[in-house]
């Protein structure tokens, strides 16, 4: 038999739920007892939240009656939502749940429909609502869905560059030993050398005094020598004496030139020592050699391969695993030099040699460089495609170029502030031509290589000390 009861008649007046562990008030009104305890220290004063009646106990008796009427109220819902299913029926008017409320966004029956909580709302039918619901839900999780996918790719590309920073590490500590161990084998062997030619003008040096000294040990063996027969003379009897004195006195007339003094006998320190430091960095530079442009490899496309002193740049069939970071090509086989120009003059030389795909120039640092960059400004070149030559400001048409013989090396020439960057052959000296542009950003050194086996390379200046 249907309870004759609604969920309004054992709601709480102050939390509106079903009363858990009713109290009686004087006044005869029933409240939770947890929700009068609030109600209180709220107030600050003991009163009857329903009717606002003074009241003089600090704790109220305990509702029985209500109470196990409100617990088999509760057994009764759960029997009535376990038999008709909860999401069919109103738990309120225990009525089947046909409408949805547009306003409160909630399934409910045709009582709560009629009902003042749902004064001047908005219906529609359960099917309509369901359907309508999930196409939002849909369009929703496709949205959150795509996040995902992007958040996914996002920690795979930085899981990558994670792993290639490492790789990154250990390749240049490894050509910066390289470097260095050059310049330790450069001035192990200036030591060397530098020491070879002390020991060898010590030994010279350290020889001619010894002649010297053996001379003069000579020469005072023979001046002993004559002392002591003159002092034995001088000793003898007086006929003896003058018998041999005329030899006696041919004998003292020494005929030893006095030694001769010499000077340079010393060590020249100054030769060996005299702004030693200097002199080996000044020898240092004939070995030296400086490329006005260094080439990022941080910028190049992954299917191009940069040389380990980042002076040549050649293609590869063969895509390398690099992580798609914002400075990297990935569609045109471009790279760029590491440090760019945004005023003043400047001149570097490209050896394109066999190569039959390339073009060489400056590009615009805030340019883009994800996808083609055919249709967008920013870059100014010459280019070389299967022996036609031409100049190219982006996004401006290509221009062809007449060139009498092959050009295998280019003498790029820029001048920012006059917005000139002019090409050259430099193997003739030739003056190919100029491009003019007002230039107001950073450019920096462009490169794009297809050729394979072909590499394009930076050529050396020769280093001059400021």
């Amino acid at each position: 038999m249907a309870s004759t009861f609604s969920e309004e008649d054992f709601s709480c007046p102050v939390c509106c739920d079903i009363f858990r562990d009713p109290v009686v008030l004087f006044c005869s009104h029933s409240v939770c007892k947890v929700c009068l305890q609030q109600f209180w220290e709220i107030k600050g004063s003991r009163e009857c939240p329903v009717c606002r009646r003074k009241l003089s106990t600090n704790e109220p008796p305990t509702n029985l009656a209500l109470k196990t009427l409100c617990e088999n109220f509760l057994q009764e819902k759960n029997l009535r939502r376990s038999s008709s299913g909860s999401e069919t029926v109103c738990s309120l008017h225990s009525e089947k749940l046909k409408l949805f409320c547009l306003d409160d966004h909630h399934p409910v029956c045709l009582v709560c429909r009629d009902s003042r909580k749902h004064t001047n709302h908005k219906f529609c039918p359960i099917d309509e609502a369901v359907t309508d619901r999930k196409d939002e839900l849909k369009t929703a999780l496709k949205t959150v869905q795509e996040k995902l996918m992007l958040l996914k790719d996002c920690k795979l590309n930085w899981s990558q560059t994670a792993e290639h920073i490492k790789i990154q590490a250990l390749n240049t500590e490894h050509q910066i030993k390289k470097e260095f161990e050059k310049l330790h084998q450069f001035l192990q062997d200036e030591e060397a050398a530098r020491i070879t030619a002390l020991r060898e003008e010590e030994k010279q040096k350290s020889q001619m005094m010894m002649e010297k000294i053996e001379k003069l040990n000579r020469d005072i063996s023979s001046l002993s020598d004559t002392i002591s027969a003159i002092e034995k003379e001088l000793r003898a009897e007086d006929v003896s004496f003058l018998q041999n004195y005329k030899a006696t006195v041919k004998r003292a007339q020494c005929r030893l030139q006095h030694p001769e003094v010499f000077s340079g006998a010393l060590i020249q320190v100054t030769k060996h020592l005299g702004n030693l430091k200097f002199r080996i960095w000044e020898k240092l530079q004939d070995t030296v050699q400086y490329t006005p442009v260094t080439l990022d490899p941080n910028t190049a496309h992954p299917y191009l391969i940069v040389s380990g002193d980042l002076t040549s740049v050649r293609f590869s069939d063969e895509k390398q695993e690099l992580p798609d970071n914002p400075e990297r090509f990935n569609y045109n086989w471009c790279i760029l030099g590491s440090e760019g120009f945004n005023s003043g003059t400047h001149c570097w030389d490209v050896e394109v040699g066999d190569c039959t795909l390339w073009a060489v120039g400056v590009m615009a640092d805030s340019a883009q460089r994800k996808g083609k960059l055919v249709s967008r400004s920013g870059i100014w070149c010459m280019w070389c495609y299967d022996g036609k030559y031409g100049t190219r400001s982006t996004p401006q048409p290509r221009t062809s170029l007449s060139v009498a013989r092959k050009l295998q090396r280019i003498r790029v020439q820029l001048d920012w502030d006059r917005g000139t960057l002019s090409f050259s052959d430099l193997l003739t000296d030739t003056h190919i031509h100029t491009i003019t542009h007002r230039f107001t950003d950073k450019v920096l050194p462009y490169l794009n290589v297809g050729c394979e086996n072909s590499p394009v390379k930076v050529l050396f200046s020769p280093f001059i000390a400021e």
